[in-house]
């Protein structure tokens, strides 16, 4: 399960559930066409794939019913453990939104960078152990719920219980996501009491890997706090989600772009509630909601890539239009 999920604004999520499956025909997938462009793309550094993988409304896009049969049955045990290389004959990079929840040990890393290939790129979440201030009051945290987080950006721990057993891969991780949910007033009064904790942590920050925050207090899009990730050469991630202003404001801010890459996570309309929109899209299987606004800065930001030769890392979720393949097919059709 994808983390992309908390609170969200209200709105118009539901709506969503009455719009059809306009014309974009599943069945119809250019799986091949869609893998040449990507691949196109990936040889200038521009690099678009989806926010987690495991998505049986997938199948007959992405994935074969045919791989994943057991004993004559489709078995989502084996696409769930196997997908990923399927994935990857598609897609040059993939956003693992699962190291949010966990700190993986060795040998998970060595099984999930054995399914791809050497060019693959993931990006992954840095565990929330390390970006959540006070731990939310919900029974998946137990005795925390409601504590404050001692570990929070605490660069040790980061670097010996995150980072070091991902060193031996660091050339296919694209880059780490520090995602911090929206901080209320007992958290941080404003932006520059949270600059003051996210400064130094950037500093301690090892140099083998490229690194990018993702905030969600619209209110600490500041010209402080783009300087900050600057000179730590950190990117600020453009992210498309209930409360924070969409994407081609957020680019249009002077000096947004803060690093010599780019990260884009396209998650959520504005103003949509992340359960409303998993209601309203699941399975994922077609496009339900299209986003005109969201593709067209998309479009805009691969266009800017190109022509400053800047990696760019774009995540596209299926809570934005309800499946992420044909959403990543619009951005990229001739």
């Amino acid at each position: 399960m994808d983390h992309d999920e908390a609170e969200g604004g209200g709105g118009d999520a539901l709506r969503a559930s009455m719009v059809g499956p306009l014309f974009e025909d599943p069945a119809g997938f250019d799986r091949a066409g869609l893998a040449g462009r990507l691949r196109a793309l990936a040889e200038e550094n521009v690099l678009i794939g989806g926010s987690s993988w495991k998505y049986e409304g997938w199948l007959g896009q992405v994935y074969s019913r045919e791989r994943y049969l057991a004993r004559g049955r489709f078995s989502p045990r084996l696409f769930q453990s196997e997908c990923l290389s399927e994935y990857a004959e598609t897609f040059p990079t993939v956003c693992g939104d699962f190291a949010f929840y966990q700190f993986p040990t060795v040998e998970f890393w060595r099984k999930l960078f054995g399914q791809t290939p050497s060019h693959f790129q993931f990006a992954f979440k840095v565990p929330e152990q390390i970006t959540c201030k006070v731990f939310p009051a919900h029974p998946r945290y137990g005795s925390q719920g409601g504590k404050g987080n001692p570990a929070f950006l605490d660069a040790g721990a980061l670097q010996e219980m995150f980072l070091r057993p991902l060193l031996p891969h660091r050339g296919q991780t694209g880059v780490l996501i520090f995602e911090f949910g929206a901080f209320g007033q007992r958290s941080f009064a404003a932006a520059d009491e949270f600059l003051a904790r996210l400064d130094p942590f950037l500093a301690a920050l090892p140099p083998e890997f490229r690194y990018a925050v993702e905030i969600r207090n619209p209110d600490f899009l500041t010209a402080d706090y783009f300087s900050c990730l600057r000179s730590r050469r950190v990117a600020h991630v453009y992210s498309a989600w209930s409360r924070m202003p969409e994407l081609g404001r957020q680019m249009a801010i002077p000096g947004s772009s803060t690093a010599d890459f780019l990260v884009c996570r396209a998650l959520l309309r504005r103003g949509r509630m992340y359960e409303n929109a998993v209601a309203a899209f699941s399975p994922y299987t077609e496009v339900r909601d299209p986003n005109p606004e969201a593709r067209e800065s998309m479009r805009v930001l691969i266009g800017r890539a190109r022509e400053e030769k800047k990696f760019l890392f774009l995540f596209v979720n299926n809570r934005l239009e309800g499946n992420a393949p044909l959403t990543i097919l619009s951005l990229v059709d001739p």
